[in-house]
């Protein structure tokens, strides 16, 4: 944590929102250790003059007290730790003497972490009507759950649900705090790598049909939320969009995917399905639930690359690996059919994608293989305009004479530049820009 970040800390610990809920705390539990004076509850009407961006935040999303009240508890352990345990102390000699206020210990984090429990606790949830009232806040159909802002974690079948930690999206812990929303960060709870080019549209070479239907599923991602609920279409189309890229490795599937999310101010996330695919039944599923659960409505765009490993043929059932690989396909199924922003799907091979998904997308884009004429193009922009070329290089011969991916083709530029700039000279020979292509050519195989 930089300077910055922890001045923010320690100006939002005294901020009056703080104030409220150590006060709320008291009241509380002086119902059942009574002091001397009388704690009355804190004005609840008084929140415009909490932090800015928690006051905003319970605005734009409609709270009422209560959920306001719950966002302060997820969020005092990030913001003030010692809150909890300070006013608790004041009463009891630990936390765990007195169940009716829930809470956990970390296993780093050694102050109090709030549970469902606490929440019914603070909420005055003592009546069976008020204690319904608060776990809705909790249910799949609140906008804490669809926004994904907070929710109870998982626990062992047998525990009772309330009795989970209260979890509050870091996102929205970075939100409150500094007012920005931070990315998420690649890891183990969310396998996904933001991709980002410098490049433009016109140094994406395809043919006219290709670039065509990329510029019809521009079209989608500029209008489709307004196709959806502008127009009332919502109604009739289901969320969302799904699109197969298919075609050779390296002719501009993961640069066009780039492209879009850039030209149309979307982030756009490769999901890195080494840390998705698991060997233990329902590990799968799950890291693609909380990824989904993630993403959405985050407005992202969600890239498979080489999907085949996720998205292959449903095979006849022969063992128990089998079941389990068809569950996860119907799984994934589900879930992409339910997203409500873009998912990609990259594949060299059509052929190889499970029927069920092909019918389900609206769209089929395929990469060839470029022609002469492209891959001139393809040459042209891949050299650098500073360096000279050899007198007896003919580019059009080269991009004629060898077939090459734009992928290739930057390879091979790439090796030929460095051998020029071994030789401290400004010009890229004839001959290593054939050896470069001698290169490619024997990754798949080839002889040159």
């Amino acid at each position: 944590m930089d300077q910055q970040e922890n001045n923010i800390l320690q100006e939002n610990a005294t901020l009056p929102e703080f104030e409220y809920l150590e006060q709320l705390i008291k009241h509380r539990l002086n119902k059942y250790f009574p002091s001397d004076n009388d704690i009355y509850p804190p004005d609840f009407t008084e929140k415009s003059q909490w932090s800015p961006y928690i006051y905003k935040f319970i605005e734009e999303n409609n709270l009422n007290e209560d959920e306001s009240v719950l966002l302060l508890i997820s969020l005092a352990p990030h913001v003030q730790p010692d809150l909890f345990d300070r006013v608790i102390e004041s009463k009891l000699k630990g936390s765990g003497d007195f169940q009716r206020l829930g809470g956990v210990r970390g296993k780093n984090f050694r102050g109090f972490l709030p549970t469902g429990e606490t929440a019914l606790f603070m909420l005055d949830g003592e009546s069976w009507d008020k204690r319904i009232e608060i776990q809705k806040i909790f249910g799949t159909d609140h906008l804490f759950y669809k926004k994904h802002i907070l929710w109870i974690e998982e626990l062992p079948i047998g525990e009772p649900a309330m009795s989970g930690r209260i979890i509050l999206s870091q996102e929205i812990i970075d939100y409150l705090i500094t007012g920005k929303i931070s990315k998420p960060r690649f890891g183990m709870h969310f396998p996904a790598q933001l991709l980002q080019t410098r490049q433009e549209w016109e140094d994406l070479v395809l043919n006219n049909d290709t670039m065509k239907q990329v510029k019809e599923l521009e079209l989608w991602i500029r209008h489709g939320n307004t196709l959806l609920n502008d127009w009332g279409m919502g109604k009739k189309i289901k969320p969302g969009f799904r699109v197969l890229f298919h075609g050779p490795s390296g002719t501009g599937k993961t640069l066009t995917a780039s492209l879009l999310g850039k030209y149309t101010g979307k982030d756009v996330y490769k999901i890195d399905l080494s840390m998705v695919v698991s060997k233990f039944i329902g590990e799968t599923e799950k890291n693609l639930a909380n990824l989904f659960d993630l993403a959405e409505h985050k407005d992202w765009i969600l890239f498979f690359d080489e999907a085949d490993a996720l998205f292959g043929k449903r095979t006849s059932v022969r063992d128990a690996h089998d079941k389990y690989a068809n569950q996860e396909v119907s799984f994934l199924l589900q879930r992409t059919e339910n997203y409500d922003g873009l998912v990609i799907l990259a594949t060299n091979f059509k052929s190889n994608i499970d029927d069920a998904f092909s019918r389900r997308f609206q769209s089929h884009i395929y990469f060839p293989l470029p022609k002469p004429d492209e891959r001139f193009l393809l040459w042209q922009k891949a050299l650098p305009q500073k360096a000279e070329l050899d007198e007896v290089m003919d580019l059009y011969h080269i991009a004629k004479q060898y077939e090459l991916t734009g992928a290739h083709i930057m390879n091979v530029v790439q090796y030929a530049c460095i051998q020029s700039l071994a030789r401290s000279e400004e010009k890229i020979m004839y001959k290593d820009l054939i050896e470069g292509i001698r290169k490619e050519y024997a990754k798949e195989g080839k002889i040159l």
